[in-house]
């Protein structure tokens, strides 16, 4: 029985109300009347239920389409403006007890490095981040509760916060660690932590066990029950994801907007974030061996969907995507995106040998940051790295009623440009730097409050004296 306030995670996401949620697209995707009611209902910015969106993602007539293109493109504007968020992975360990069939770090791969990081090399790992410009990481370790316990977790949080390396300083630090229980949760939310992120990876039950065969993450139930602990244990910011082209994309799509729709039933807050990443080449893993894969027209139109269902959320697409793919997603309703990253267990303070890789996946654009930062602005973007809304108590629901009634951007964009200007005087090349001094020199006119304004000006000015840190 479907019930998104259920606690239960096979209520809360039905396998039959997905395969009902299958059928009724199909049967309705050229339902041009039901299509434009449900786009006029996309256009209020209140959202889709997963119903609504999955007609959208099944509708193959172009010029209707289109129109879900463009309205992302509006929503994503409204919304998020033209600020792009950026932030980089650092994976502490790569120890793992599971068996996952799609990930290079499964107990069975014996010819992978593994590696811990330590605190010294932490340290010095975090210190290299500073120097590239980054205030924004999201940790990641492998499932592994005698080398990975929650304790080393937690040291290593407070290692990261404690360092302040000339004018850098990591103010935010996202955590990406295996399903837990509430109590970690809590000692997480205390640690300091930001948004908590898991990815579903599946949400089709019969093929998330057979994907994880052995270890604790076979458990369907206590993976997909993570969010509500996480809550239950005071994170009220989540973000949730699916690894496509493990099961059919509708099934993963339509199972998504159903957890999200389950968060804001039973807490009133949705997904602070969703991320949409896709099976890669690995150590050992061929995502030629996964027959559910998708091409770049589809990925774009469930990047679209997404937006146009979740207007609120925070989209994230990382270095997993090369640089013409993110390039097109970024118009269509991304607005975090990682730069200069490393999958590796450490490896930004000195490269990894080649024959000790510890990495996750491959990376498809290896650009640096400075090159990310340049090619976004570039593109018409603002690249942010603004930490002002978690550090200024902005999250849960607070934040949500701020994105959703469209009040966020009175901080976001001011913020945004202190935050660039500080990268622009302490990190950037000097072609970066030009170009960010004409950008924000034009966006500070688009601030549309005097007092605001002014306030803005004389920070970057302070900025270029040396201050750091302002935030609204």
């Amino acid at each position: 029985m479907y019930n998104p306030k259920s606690l239960k995670a096979e209520e809360f996401i039905s396998h039959q109300e997905i395969l009902d949620t299958l059928e009724y697209a199909s049967a309705n995707k050229h339902n041009i009347r039901l299509i434009d009611e449900i786009l006029a209902k996309a256009r209020e910015r209140k959202g889709l239920n997963h119903r609504e969106a999955a007609v959208l993602l099944d509708c193959d007539i172009p010029e209707k389409v289109e129109e879900i293109y463009s309205l992302a493109r509006e929503i994503k504007n409204e919304f998020y403006g033209n600020r792009i968020v950026l932030f980089a992975p650092l994976y502490l360990s790569n120890y793992c007890v599971n068996g996952c069939v799609y990930c290079p770090y499964h107990a069975k791969n014996k010819h992978i490095k593994r590696k811990k990081l330590s605190q010294e090399e932490i340290v010095k790992e975090v210190i290299a981040l500073q120097d590239m410009g980054h205030k924004r990481l999201a940790i990641e370790t492998g499932e592994d509760p005698t080398n990975c316990p929650i304790e080393y977790v937690l040291e290593s949080i407070n290692t990261i916060y404690s360092i302040k390396h000339k004018n850098g300083a990591i103010r935010r630090v996202n955590v990406n660690i295996a399903a837990t229980t509430v109590e970690n949760y809590r000692k997480l939310k205390e640690a300091g932590i930001g948004t908590y992120v898991l990815f579903q990876e599946t949400y089709h039950k019969e093929s998330y066990e057979k994907l994880h065969p052995t270890g604790p993450k076979h458990n369907y139930a206590y993976h997909t029950e993570a969010m509500d602990r996480a809550m239950q244990g005071g994170i009220d910011d989540v973000g949730l994801g699916v690894l496509f082209g493990l099961e059919n994309y509708r099934y993963e799509f339509t199972g998504l907007l159903m957890h999200a729709e389950h968060l804001e039933a039973v807490y009133g807050v949705g997904p602070h974030t969703i991320s949409v990443p896709r099976v890669k080449k690995a150590d050992d893993i061929d995502p030629n061996q996964f027959d559910n894969g998708i091409d770049d027209d589809t990925f774009a139109k469930i990047v679209a969907c997404i937006r146009v269902a979740v207007p609120y959320t925070g989209m994230i697409i990382s270095t997993r995507e090369s640089a013409k793919c993110r390039e097109r997603l970024l118009n269509l309703g991304v607005s975090q995106i990682s730069g200069g990253s490393k999958t590796s267990v450490g490896g930004y303070y000195e490269p990894e040998p080649e024959e000790e890789n510890s990495a996750q996946f491959e990376v498809s654009d290896n650009r640096t940051l400075d090159e990310v930062v340049n090619w976004l602005m570039g593109l018409g973007f603002i690249p942010s790295f603004c930490t002002a809304c978690y550090r200024e108590g902005r999250t849960g629901d607070r934040f949500m009623t701020l994105c959703k009634n469209g009040q966020i951007q009175n901080c976001c964009h001011p913020n945004a440009l202190m935050t660039l200007k500080e990268y622009l005087m302490d990190y950037a090349s000097e072609k970066t730097r030009k170009t960010g001094e004409a950008l924000i020199a034009k966006e500070i006119n688009n601030i549309p409050k005097e007092k605001v304004r002014k306030l803005v000006a004389e920070r970057l000015k302070l900025i270029e004296q040396g201050s750091r840190d302002f935030r609204l």
